[in-house]
C-alpha cells in the first residue's frame, strides 16, 4: 500500500501531522501487522530510544540506527562487545546512550532465547494480542490521547522484564503494539483504520 495522496477528503490520525516521512510511516506501517522477526525486534529496540524524544526524531535516525545495529538482526547484535559500543556511542547518525545501547545487545541475547523457546518472536508478541471484546468499538482522538498504556501492554511489559529484557515499560510496549498491529489504533475517523482493519482481519498470527 502506498501512502494516500493529501487531499481535502482525506482524514489521518492527528500525531502524524504533515511531516512527509511521518505521513508516510503512518500510511504504511503503523497499525499493520507485522509477524517478521526482525522488524518486531527492530521496534521494541527503538522503541526503547524514543523514550524521552519524539518518534519522527527516531525516524529520521532509522536507517542509521538499522546500519550501526546490523540490520537489527538480533543474532549479530547480540554477539556485540564493549567495541560495538564505543563504536555506537561515536555514531552521530543515531541516539548515542548508553544505557539504550547496552540495553539493545542484552536485549538480543533475550531475543535470541525467547526464539528458541517459542519457535520466534512472532510467536511470543501475538501471544499477547487483545482479545476483541477488550477493545473499544470506536477510537476517538481524545480517547487514544488518554490511553498510554493497556492492561496487556503492562502484563507483557512484567513479563519481558521477568525475561531479563530493559527499556520495555508498559507505555514503550503500548506503542509497540500499536505500532507492530496487535491492535488497530488508528481513529475512527482516519482513513487508514479501514485498511488496517482489513489486514489485521487477514493476517494469521504465527502459533
Amino acid at each position: 500500500m502506498s501512502a494516500r495522496e493529501a487531499t481535502p477528503e482525506t482524514q489521518r490520525c492527528w500525531w502524524c501531522g504533515d511531516d512527509e516521512l511521518y505521513v508516510a510511516y503512518h500510511d504504511r506501517e503503523w497499525g499493520f501487522p507485522v509477524a517478521d522477526d526482525r522488524r518486531l525486534f527492530e521496534k521494541v529496540c527503538l522503541e526503547g530510544f524514543q523514550a524521552g524524544l519524539s518518534w519522527l526524531t527516531i525516524l529520521r535516525k532509522r536507517e542509521a540506527f538499522r546500519e550501526g545495529f546490523a540490520n537489527f538482526e538480533f543474532e549479530r547484535v547480540a554477539k556485540f562487545r564493549a567495541r560495538d559500543v564505543e563504536r555506537l556511542l561515536g555514531n552521530a547518525g543515531i541516539v548515542r546512550h548508553r544505557g539504550k545501547i547496552e540495553s539493545t545487545i542484552n536485549n538480543a541475547k533475550r531475543a535470541q532465547e525467547m526464539a528458541a523457546e517459542f519457535g520466534s518472536l512472532s510467536a511470543y508478541f501475538w501471544r499477547w494480542e487483545p482479545v476483541p471484546s477488550a477493545r473499544q468499538r470506536r477510537i476517538t482522538r481524545e480517547e487514544l490521547a488518554g490511553m498510554p498504556a493497556s492492561t496487556e501492554s503492562t502484563a507483557l511489559s512484567k513479563d519481558l522484564k521477568k525475561r531479563g529484557w530493559s527499556f520495555v515499560g508498559p507505555t514503550t510496549i503500548y506503542a509497540f503494539m500499536q505500532a507492530m498491529g496487535l491492535v488497530n489504533d488508528h481513529i475512527h475517523a482516519c482513513s487508514v483504520h479501514a485498511d488496517a482493519a482489513r489486514a489485521r482481519a487477514a493476517f494469521m498470527p504465527p502459533r
